[in-house]
C-alpha cells in the first residue's frame, strides 16, 4: 500500500528542511524552527492515520508508511540534539524503540539506526545511567557493538569512566562519529565535573585556583569563578585560591560534634579490657 500524497508531501518538506539544518550544522534558528513546526505537523498526520505506534497497524499493508514513520521520528531525535531539547530527544527515543525492537526483523535499518543507538547510550551516560546503560548494550548484537564506530564510541567513554581516565574523555569530545555526539559527551564532562568537585571537597579544604582549573578541564578563569559560585565555594582572589566549605562541619554546632577524643580513648579501654580477657 503507498504512501498518501498529503503525507508523502509532508514528509519531502520536512526532509528538505532539515537538510538544510544539518548544512547550517545546527546554527541557523530560522531552519530549527522550520524542522520543529514540520514535526509537530507530521506527528498529527501519522497519529490520525494509525501508523505512529506500529504494534496496532498491518505490516504488509502498511510497511511504506512505517518507513516514513520512523523516518519522521529518527529526524525528530535528531533535531532535539541540535535544539538542545533532551526531554524531546527521550521521547522521540521512546517511540523509536518499538520500530528498532518490535519491527527489527520486519524494517530494513535506517541509516540513521546505528547513530542513535549510539546516541541514546551516551544520553545514560551523560545522567550517569550506567546500569541503564549496560542493559541496553546487552540487548544489541554482538558485531553490531564490535564493528560499529557509533556504539564503540560511547563504549570506550563508558571504559574511560570506570577507570577514571577523565583525561581521555576530555580529549575524545572533539572526536566523534557525528556531530550531534558532541552535545551528549559536553553534558557528560558536566557531570565529569561534579563528580570531582565532590571528591576535592571531601580531600582538600583549599586549593590553588589554577590546581582547580586543570582537575576540572576548564580553559578560562571566568568558567572556573562560575563553577566555583554554583558549588558554593569561596575564591580568594588575594592568594589565588579555592577554599571548598565543609558542609558537613558547619552543620554541626559545637555540642553536636562526634568527642574524638574521648571516643578514642574509650576504644583504647575497651581494647585493654579484652586482651586481659583473652
Amino acid at each position: 500500500m503507498t504512501v498518501d500524497p498529503e503525507l508523502s508531501s509532508a514528509h519531502a518538506n520536512l526532509q528538505k528542511e532539515f537538510h538544510a539544518l544539518e548544512s547550517s550544522k545546527g546554527q541557523n534558528e530560522q531552519a530549527l524552527k522550520a524542522v520543529g513546526t514540520q514535526l509537530a505537523l507530521l506527528k498529527v498526520m501519522l497519529t490520525e492515520r494509525d501508523i505512529l505506534y506500529p504494534q496496532f497497524v498491518d505490516l504488509a499493508q502498511q510497511k511504506d508508511a512505517l518507513l516514513l514513520a520512523r523516518d519522521v521520528l529518527e529526524i525528530g531525535a535528531l533535531w532535539s540534539i541540535r535544539a538542545q531539547d533532551t526531554t524531546s530527544f527521550d521521547r522521540y527515543w521512546s517511540q523509536l524503540v518499538s520500530f528498532y525492537l518490535d519491527l527489527g526483523n520486519a524494517l530494513p535499518r535506517s541509516s540513521n539506526y546505528e547513530p542513535i543507538i549510539g546516541l541514546s547510550l551516551l544520553r545514560d551516560l551523560s545522567t550517569n545511567s550506567i546500569a541503564s546503560f549496560h542493559i541496553a548494550l546487552e540487548s544489541l548484537p554482538m558485531e553490531l557493538v564490535r564493528d560499529s564506530p557509533y556504539i564503540q564510541h560511547p563504549v570506550l567513554l563508558e571504559r574511560w569512566l570506570m577507570e577514571g581516565s577523565y583525561s581521555n574523555v576530555w580529549r575524545e569530545r572533539e572526536n566523534v562519529p557525528r556531530d550531534e555526539y558532541r552535545f551528549f559527551v559536553n553534558s557528560l564532562m558536566v557531570t565529569i565535573r561534579h563528580e570531582i568537585a565532590s571528591c576535592e571537597e571531601k580531600a582538600y579544604d583549599t586549593l590553588p585556583l589554577n590546581d582547580v582549573a586543570t582537575l576540572l578541564f576548564f580553559d578560562s578563569l571566568p568558567e572556573v569563578l562560575e563553577f566555583a559560585k554554583e558549588r558554593g565555594w569561596h575564591v580568594n582572589p588575594t592568594n589565588q585560591t579555592v577554599e571548598f566549605a565543609n558542609k558537613t562541619t558547619e552543620s554541626l554546632d559545637e555540642h553536636e560534634q562526634i568527642p574524638k577524643r574521648s571516643t578514642i580513648t574509650t576504644n583504647l579501654h575497651f581494647a585493654k579490657e579484652l586482651e586481659s580477657i583473652v
